[in-house]
């Protein structure tokens, strides 16, 4: 039985090596070669670090790549998640992972990883003690499913979890992962809370957007005016918690008309509206370091201004994303507007005309269309997983 095993493993390991040569042979020679032909899409241009080589690993991915979805473990706190609210992103993958035909496969030995399909949010309405502030109970139920699929599978244990893969929008997600010292250190650990100073590592964990869906309808919250028709230079309106907001609205709250921010709009004003009013949308960090307010940007071709120290940005291996928004470090707060006012009017068309570009990979679809939200998560999984070399044992 363990050498059959071995022979698929290395067969799995095979396709990965002849997939990882093909993308490196695009990396090197993508000012030689025209654009790959693709009938839905094909990336160009500078939101892309490489889009040549982007392309070429996407097509490699959807011809290659297989997911295994443990099936244990009983909903709501597997197999679910919220589809709506701050932490949609979390459901809205399982669900759209249990529906996966083309890339999940149902026989484990042909799979190059395994999702763990709980949900942090989940767990933390149906286990954790409210006030409690014992996380204890949510790490436990963690630490026992994991036992249960290593006692009954060889795969967690082969790699000690190095082909597998959680994901969590929750911000207790890294905290829940480090039930297991594998699964923190080895495993591909997909978050929204994409902390490089808690722990998160771009080289083997993927940086999760937040996407605040509230409705099942995105269509409504994406689009918006030219330049021209933005008379407001920069806005931001949200809660005063966390390290970075209580600075901004310090400096920035009601103090100039051309940088409007603010904790509450005046009943009546449209959050959105304002929004689509603006050329820049503040997007700093709040309890944690990701923000749906980035997504939120894009999705209204406002281009987003990322305020924090220690966020690594989604996709940032696939997408060049100085090219349609800014970084602002807390400690340039002061001078924000100096920032944002020196980008010209030209710079700043060309800025949101590839935030208009770049939207289609933040889109959020039922079912998935391809390049969209849910195959970027994918299209990082893929990335990461050709990063690990696995070995049978005789």
């Amino acid at each position: 039985m363990q050498g059959r095993v071995d022979v698929k493993l290395e067969r799995v390991e095979l396709g990965l090596a002849k997939a990882r040569l093909v993308i490196r042979e695009a990396i090197r020679n993508k000012d030689k070669r025209p654009p790959l032909t693709d009938r839905d899409y094909v990336p160009v241009g500078p939101v892309y670090r490489n889009a040549y080589a982007f392309h070429r690993s996407y097509l490699e991915m959807e011809k290659l790549f297989k997911v295994y979805v443990y099936e244990e473990g009983e909903p709501p706190v597997f197999h679910d998640g919220p589809c709506r609210s701050i932490y949609s992103s979390e459901g809205r993958f399982i669900f759209a992972m249990e529906m996966e035909n083309r890339m999940r496969t149902r026989d484990p030995e042909l799979a190059h990883v395994f999702f763990l399909p709980f949900s942090v949010v989940k767990m933390v309405k149906m286990i954790y003690e409210p006030n409690s502030h014992d996380m204890e109970p949510l790490r436990r139920t963690l630490s026992d499913y994991i036992d249960v699929l290593s006692t009954k599978y060889p795969y967690w244990n082969r790699s000690l979890g190095a082909d597998h893969f959680m994901l969590s929008c929750h911000d207790w997600g890294p905290y829940v992962s480090s039930a297991d010292g594998h699964l923190f250190s080895n495993s591909i650990r997909v978050l929204c809370n994409a902390n490089t100073s808690e722990g998160f590592n771009p080289s083997k964990d993927v940086s999760l957007p937040e996407i605040n869906l509230r409705t099942d309808i995105v269509d409504n919250q994406v689009g918006g005016p030219s330049a021209s028709r933005r008379p407001i230079l920069a806005f931001f309106a949200g809660g005063d918690h966390g390290p970075v907001r209580p600075l901004l609205l310090r400096h920035w709250k009601g103090k100039d008309a051309d940088v409007q921010v603010s904790e509450y709009l005046p009943r009546g004003v449209s959050y959105i509206n304002v929004m689509r009013r603006s050329k820049f949308c503040l997007c700093p960090s709040g309890y944690e370091v990701a923000s749906p307010r980035v997504v939120e940007a894009i999705y209204l071709e406002c281009v987003p201004v990322v305020i924090g120290d220690d966020y690594v940005l989604p996709f940032s291996d696939v997408l060049n994303w100085p090219a349609f928004s800014v970084r602002v470090a807390v400690a340039d707060i002061p001078n924000l507007k100096t920032i944002l006012a020196a980008v010209s009017p030209r710079q700043y068309i060309r800025m949101q005309r590839r935030v208009r570009t770049v939207r289609r990979h933040f889109m959020v679809n039922g079912p998935p269309r391809r390049f969209d939200v849910f195959h970027m998560i994918l299209h990082s999984i893929w990335l990461r997983r050709l990063n690990v070399r696995l070995h049978g044992q005789d």
